[in-house]
């Protein structure tokens, strides 16, 4: 089989990857829970070629992108649910809705903030047509919380349920409540260490990082922005260990934690 430019090429890749019998083993394996890490890593994957500028590997990150949309539609369609042309006809209807004055005859032109206004309140329809078609649960109470979007990532998404709550009232005053916070959460995990609790480990170290975005809310700091700090900090500090190691001649795996841990107090006073 030869590469294409035309999407009908990759279907018929992913269709045969999951075709029974003579398919691929992993991929005949799968279904759409394992599926969504691997969706959300690629999309991040996306998002750092564009902060780095690499067109190139956009053009390959975005592909990757492309096909999680195309194996979930493929699993979709071998459930009878829907097909990769269901999708497309659905997200090419819902652009054309929300911009009438591209594709509908409209007198005169809109101004951009017309059309910020104009896209919030078809979206705000389609919404409602969703809530109308979705199975009630017994209730018909809407809580504040629940037009936050459960698909962003989690940092985001714990950001924008304290933000709706606070605007409420529901929220401390004083950074320093949300530390007492952070140090109550830690004595729980250390109880929890305590009784070996693999699953109360778990949830006290969800309460632990939704604290902690908390803070980041109270001091004004992105909390995805500061771990992706963190993150380079860690790395750029991990090299100079490494380089450190290096001109002794000694690699990371024949020296011991303690001299890994007196080199990374070095990394850090040299910044």
């Amino acid at each position: 089989m030869t590469p294409s430019r035309d999407i009908s090429a990759l279907l018929d890749i992913m269709a045969r990857l999951r075709t029974p019998g003579s398919g691929c083993p992993w991929d005949l394996e799968q279904d759409f829970s394992t599926i969504a890490p691997y969706t959300i890593e690629e999309a991040y994957e996306v998002a750092d070629a564009i902060a780095r500028g690499d067109l190139d590997e956009l053009r390959d990150e975005l592909g990757d992108l492309l096909l999680q949309v195309v194996f979930h539609a493929r699993m979709a369609e071998e459930q009878n649910a829907f097909s990769f042309g269901d999708v497309v006809e659905a997200i090419t209807t819902k652009m054309i809705r929300r911009h009438p004055h591209v594709f509908a005859d409209a007198e005169g032109r809109l101004t951009p903030s017309d059309v910020k206004g104009s896209w919030e309140r078809i979206k705000a329809e389609e919404k409602a047509e969703r809530a109308a078609r979705r199975p009630q649960a017994g209730t018909s109470h809407a809580s504040l919380l629940s037009g936050v979007r459960t698909g962003q990532p989690a940092l985001s998404r714990a950001m924008e349920l304290q933000r709706k709550a606070a605007g409420v009232g529901f929220d401390w005053n004083d950074p320093r409540a949300v530390l007492h916070k952070i140090r109550e959460e830690a004595d729980e995990i250390e109880a929890a260490l305590d009784r070996n609790d693999p699953g109360q480990l778990a949830e006290e170290t969800g309460d632990l990082l939704f604290a902690l975005v908390n803070l980041a809310r109270h001091v004004g700091a992105d909390p995805d922005m500061a771990l992706r700090a963190a993150n380079a900090k860690f790395e750029r500090r991990f090299a100079w260990i490494e380089r450190a190691l290096a001109a002794r001649g000694r690699s990371v795996e024949q020296a011991s934690l303690e001299e890994m841990d007196a080199l990374w107090n070095d990394a850090k006073q040299k910044e």
